[in-house]
């Protein structure tokens, strides 16, 4: 039996330290490649004033990039410190991804930012723009290999359990490496980091033409990022598509959940805009659908169905009672690794081993539970549906809201609509900045919406989250939370501070800073045509 107190605030401190860490990400990822694209410019058209950009949003970029990295480190040390059991007995897997992540990525970004910031006046513009690319690059690959072993873990290929060192290990790296889940994830990750980073610049490029300064430098920004925003929102939601039809077959519990679908339904089956969750009652009420949604994005076609809670529900009653089949094979083994009828019959159950330690919350030895235990142990695997219902449909909106946002600002920025002082034009441009929170809510919701919908599993049908934990006590857990919150608090201050600092200065480049006053005292003047 295990201490649920230490399990949830083992999982409480890691979600607050993932959670904080996961705002400084998407800026990372979007802006190093919205720098690339800025010095692009420059070097084809040896503009000055392009210079000025792209050094202005280096710097909000540095700020961003400095506690990003200090955040992740200590994440990494958690695993070792909170989730023992885990590392060991997944740490031949999950570990190799970090640590290509830390050799092949950290490191590129770590060698070429120093170069980036400092290598203006020493390095020629097109080794100047190599070495922002590969700060990019970096940043990306870094996120890549991350999201293929968080993907792991929810989709958990490549991989066996070896009854002879009691661990999971590698078979097929290949297939950790091209994991269909992780992929998903990686491509709707990053375009929502772009997204975010879009939506940044746009709000800080509109709040300077409100205010008539630093003109030149806000109007060029402004138009970089409607488009680079544009073609990152319809790329989050397309890919976004593309995850749920990755769910389907991978995660099919995630799916029921996040539709509160509690019973199947015939084919295809309907997508619902709303609705009232009900863990209690097992039902949604209320529920508003609209036909054939859901059938077509999750299975791309009229006929393929989508398995309702419930008969999941059934499904993993029955590898319950077969993974205790393979538990009881492992314990003989332990005794006695020669014994070959043991041996055998873990092989014709090993697959379902991971469902029999679900019932090791109830009852100490799974071999001993009861028929109603195994049912409460079946019923464990349905996460929190009303919390992944609507946090979905929060992200979704969102999604689309971006969508809308984005082509406004493009047809803004297209027909050099900029100098508007009243009516819709100024509407806009005082609500892309107050929206710019709103794609970090997103991604946040993003990212409970994956780490909710996958429990009770640290790895999916591999090992359940409350045996990963780390022999803790619950005083020490509060002293390290309240420890984090108070020291990522003090961070948080500092670090807005620091940006509304350097966008209070803003883009000031001594070899423009002249030119750049002279157009910014034009006010709100059409861009001329480049």
């Amino acid at each position: 039996m295990v201490d649920m107190a230490v399990i949830e605030l083992s999982r409480l401190q890691f979600a607050l330290t993932a959670l904080y860490h996961f705002l400084f990400v998407p800026l990372t990822l979007g802006l190093s490649f919205m720098l690339v694209i800025m010095e692009s410019i420059y070097v084809m058209t040896g503009r000055p004033i392009w210079r000025t950009v792209t050094r202005f949003w280096a710097k909000l970029f540095g700020i961003n990039f400095v506690l990003g990295v200090a955040t992740g480190l200590t994440m990494e040390f958690e695993f070792g410190t909170n989730w023992s059991y885990f590392s060991h007995y997944v740490g031949d897997i999950f570990g190799t991804p970090l640590a290509i992540e830390g050799l092949m990525a950290f490191f590129l970004e770590a060698t070429f930012v120093g170069l980036m910031f400092f290598g203006w006046d020493k390095l020629s513009k097109r080794q100047h723009l190599f070495t922002t690319f590969m700060v990019a690059l970096g940043s990306n690959l870094s996120a890549l290999w991350i999201l293929i072993a968080n993907g792991w873990m929810q989709h958990p290929v490549g991989s066996r359990f070896n009854p002879d060192t009691m661990r999971m290990e590698v078979t097929d790296f290949m297939a950790v490496l091209f994991n269909p889940v992780a992929q998903a994830k990686f491509v709707h990750t990053v375009s929502a980091g772009y997204v975010t980073a879009s939506v940044f610049v746009l709000g800080v490029s509109a709040w300077y033409l409100l205010k008539g300064k630093w003109v030149a430098v806000a109007k060029r920004s402004f138009t970089v990022a409607a488009a680079f925003g544009l073609a990152s929102s319809l790329s989050v939601v397309v890919l976004g598509d593309e995850s749920g039809y990755a769910l389907t077959d991978n995660q099919k519990m995630k799916l029921a959940s996040l539709e509160a679908m509690w019973h199947t339904e015939p084919a295809p089956a309907g997508i619902a805009i709303f609705g009232i969750p009900s863990l209690e009652g097992r039902d949604t009420r209320y529920e508003i659908k609209i036909p054939y949604v859901l059938g077509l994005i999750s299975t791309r076609s009229l006929t393929g169905q989508v398995e309702g809670i419930t008969e999941l529900v059934a499904k993993a009653q029955g590898r319950i009672e077969n993974g205790i089949q393979a538990y009881d094979a492992v314990e003989k083994l332990k005794v006695n690794r020669t014994d070959m009828v043991a041996r055998e019959q873990f092989e014709r159950h090993k697959l379902d081993l991971g469902y029999a330690m679900l019932l090791k919350r109830f009852v100490a030895d799974p071999r001993n539970a009861t028929p109603d235990q195994v049912v409460q142990a079946a019923w464990s695997t349905v996460p929190n549906v009303p919390v992944m219902f609507w946090v979905f449909r929060v992200m979704a909106g969102l999604g689309f809201f971006f969508i809308a946002f984005f082509g406004a600002a493009f047809y803004m920025a297209s027909i050099r609509r900029f100098g508007c002082v009243n009516g819709f034009c100024r509407l806009f441009m005082r609500a892309a900045v107050w929206i710019i929170p709103l794609p970090w809510l997103a991604a946040e919701f993003g990212w409970v919406l994956a780490e909710i919908g996958r429990q009770p599993w640290a790895i999916e049908g591999v090992l359940p989250t409350f045996l990963g934990a780390s022999s803790l006590t619950v005083g020490q857990l509060w002293t390290t939370i309240i420890g984090f919150t108070l020291l990522y608090g003090t961070l948080a201050m500092i670090e807005v501070r620091l940006m509304l600092a350097a966008i209070r200065k803003g883009p000031l480049d001594h070899e423009n800073e002249q030119s750049d006053a002279a157009v910014a005292g034009h006010g709100y003047t059409p861009l001329p045509a480049e």
